[in-house]
């Protein structure tokens, strides 16, 4: 719960990392081969794969960089 007197701010510029899972996925000439196969998956599968662990990587950096010291 945020505390009454304390008014919330999301001014860090860590939050700019969060458009990097964003803006990747666009990026369609990354992904757009078949090959190299990785278990028979063409480069597409397993690349959305990539992307997730790149969301929660970037996630989880920009959420331990902002978060605020327990009281």
């Amino acid at each position: 719960m945020a505390e009454p007197d304390r008014p919330r701010t999301d001014k860090s510029p860590w939050n700019w990392l969060l458009i990097i899972p964003i803006v990747v996925p666009l990026l369609t000439f990354l992904y757009n081969h078949d090959e190299p196969r990785l278990a028979g998956f063409p480069m597409f599968y397993w690349l959305q794969f990539a992307f997730i662990l790149l969301g929660v990587g970037t996630t989880t950096l920009v959420y331990q960089m902002t978060k605020r010291g327990k009281r």
